[in-house]
């Protein structure tokens, strides 16, 4: 039903601006893959390579192991669901959904019911001869996702499909999506700058900046393990901290800042005497009466407190007049410091990460 996609070091130029540089990277069959990163990082530039509606500068790219060089968009095994959908607005649902299908000459009765087949997989099973203009902004997105389905892809590129849907639904979407993909087993790979999007629907991300590939995991281990700075920053909030690596044993840095010593995990490509960045999430950051002898600690007093229904953003203020952002749960029982309060910003070693800037690519890697 599906079939890898390897992009073996696939750079991509327009003139002397380098939009992708020296991708590698191989989406294994069944995969839910996210291409993560900010307007102008390359990430849809790779969906239309490897959709054919252009071919690489350099590098290969392989689906099933064949290589797609040449190989028009409409003769590849993968279909493309835009952030506009494209619908027909003249054409009942089903004939919107099986248009593919008709265009290869399918006869009406089959077309039909694979129509019918894909409506109960995408949950619209009564909607085959509604017009275009009685669904939703969630129904239409389906419809879209049926119509791709049905030219049976083993690929399926999915363009930020969400993102003009209101919050509630694109979360709704969300689920549905990846319960579409576990359902039909087909390759997914999907671009997106919404963070929460990717660390929620993929098997892995892929974070992108400046035609880099920075990082490729799990989400779990690009929030918890990111790999640099930009990674660390644009995936979840973080406080950060600049210094000097002053030593290091047993992977345990002591990190000298204008702010006191802090003892952090060391990333990559840091060594003793680099001047550096160290980052914290404010989830992992708590507020104490006393500093405590065993962890990180900073004066601070509490400056806002900003409640965001299941936790509570506390934003203090250290010596130096910089801020920084402790994330608590909303618990009545334990509620936050006042403002004004005078208080130690804690937190321990093993939950902190000095780490060196993006990748430019520019380096071997």
């Amino acid at each position: 039903m599906s079939e890898d996609v390897h992009l073996s070091q696939i750079s991509m130029d327009f003139g002397s601006f380098r939009a992708v540089n020296n991708v590698e990277v191989t989406i294994k069959p069944g995969e839910f893959f996210s291409f993560l990163g900010p307007s102008g990082c390359g990430k849809t530039t790779i969906l239309r390579l490897i959709s054919g509606f252009m071919d690489p500068t350099e590098g290969a790219i392989k689906i099933g192991g064949k290589d797609m060089r040449g190989i028009r968009p409409n003769a590849r095994p993968t279909a493309l669901i835009f952030q506009n959908l494209a619908l027909f607005p003249l054409m009942p649902i089903w004939e919107n959904i099986t248009f593919g299908l008709e265009v290869r000459g399918v006869p009406k009765a089959i077309r039909r019911a694979k129509a019918e087949e894909l409506l109960q997989l995408v949950d619209l099973h009564d909607s085959a001869d509604k017009r275009v203009s009685q669904l939703s902004g969630g129904q239409k997105q389906r419809v879209a996702i049926a119509r791709a389905l049905a030219v049976e892809p083993k690929v399926m590129l999915l363009d930020e499909p969400l993102s003009a849907l209101d919050l509630k639904l694109r979360q709704h979407m969300r689920a549905e999506l990846r319960a579409i993909q576990k359902r039909t087993g087909v390759t997914f790979i999907y671009i997106t700058h919404d963070q929460g999007e990717a660390l929620a629907m993929s098997d892995r991300v892929g974070v992108m900046s400046q035609g880099v590939l920075q990082q490729v995991a799990t989400p779990q281990e690009i929030y918890n393990n990111p790999t640099n700075g930009f990674v660390a920053s644009f995936v979840g909030e973080n406080n950060v901290f600049t210094g000097r690596v002053k030593s290091v044993s047993d992977g345990i840095a002591v990190f000298d800042t204008p702010k006191g010593n802090f003892s952090a995990k060391l990333g990559q490509n840091v060594s003793v005497g680099d001047t550096s960045k160290l980052y914290v999430r404010p989830e992992f950051c708590t507020l104490h009466r006393e500093a405590d002898a065993k962890a990180n600690s900073i004066a601070v007093e509490v400056s806002e407190i900003a409640f965001e229904g299941n936790f509570v953003n506390v934003f203090v203020k250290d010596h130096s007049g910089d801020t920084h952002m402790v994330q608590v749960q909303n618990d009545p029982a334990v509620p936050p410091p006042a403002l004004q309060t005078s208080c130690q910003m804690v937190f321990n070693p093993a939950s902190c990460m000095i780490l060196a800037e993006a990748n430019t690519g520019h380096s071997g890697h």
